[in-house]
């Protein structure tokens, strides 16, 4: 396993014809990221991983500060993989690594935005997509992996891609879950056992939700209405047209299920997928 912390290291590195797969991380790593660098191994010659916490994604009153740097822990997880020798790890060492200095250009995907996640963290998915940008084009990767939690900026990212004509290709994996249903996420360390406990709420109300507007959208419109007002812990609590993320139509033939809810100060998102039409 290889690790860079310049740029120019990396893009010194010869990766001759093999094909490259890309996982970029904000790093401490949990078993959904070793997910995705697991299925990246099996279907490229070389996975990427990079490891940046990318400040321009975290609004002013967000966690950046004290979100977790475990790039030796990351290591350690990344090197017990299967074929790890095959992982090629960039962790920059600075933000300039990214960003050099003078660089005021952002990316912004408009529409798919404005709902769920975009709608309460207003510049995060521009954050966002101005990273991936930079790591797209600084790794040269062939195909990039994402998890399916984080499923608007899924979609974002792909609209980009489309858009920019980007010669790239992404998939998606499914969400890694704990045994009682809560999706992994390295947030979740924020918890105490008992609100890991309580925090399954948002899983069993998406899947309850999901099973109700298969039977009857209208009657999954008042339970949802009825959970929002139930609780102020939801921040938001969305049934939307999988591909354009707006409320669902007669045109619709997927749907994602999504909620955001906080246990304390910890905000937890979750989703789930549902095929309503072929």
């Amino acid at each position: 396993m290889k690790l860079f912390t310049k740029k120019s290291d990396y893009q010194h590195y010869n990766l001759g014809q093999n094909r490259l797969g890309l996982v970029p991380t904000m790093g401490n790593l949990h078993q959904g990221h070793l997910n995705l660098v697991t299925e990246s191994l099996k279907e490229n010659d070389k996975t990427l991983v990079t490891i940046f916490v990318n400040p321009k994604q975290f609004g002013p009153n967000e966690d950046f500060s004290k979100y977790p740097r475990t790039l030796e822990d990351d290591l350690s997880a990344l090197k017990g993989l299967t074929n790890s020798e095959n992982i090629l790890v960039f962790a920059p060492e600075s933000t300039q690594e990214i960003y050099p200095p003078g660089f005021n250009t952002e990316i912004s995907v408009h529409g798919l935005d404005q709902t769920m996640c975009g709608e309460h963290r207003p510049g995060h998915f521009q954050g966002v997509t101005t990273v991936v940008y930079q790591l797209f084009v600084t790794s040269k990767a062939h195909v990039a992996y994402f998890g399916q939690k984080d499923y608007q900026q899924f979609k974002i990212i792909e609209k980009m891609v489309k858009d920019l004509q980007l010669p790239i290709s992404l998939k998606m994996v499914p969400i890694a879950r704990e045994p009682s249903g809560l999706a992994l996420s390295s947030r979740n360390q924020y918890l105490s056992n008992q609100q890991k406990n309580e925090a399954i709420i948002l899983f069993n109300t998406l899947n309850e939700l999901a099973k109700t507007y298969l039977k009857d959208p209208s009657e999954s419109e008042s339970l949802r209405q009825k959970y929002l007002m139930s609780s102020r812990s939801w921040q938001y609590l969305e049934i939307r047209d999988a591909e354009t993320l707006r409320i669902p139509d007669k045109n619709t033939f997927k749907v994602v299920v999504a909620g955001a809810y906080f246990m304390g100060d910890t905000r937890l998102i979750d989703n789930v997928i549902l095929k309503v039409r072929d």
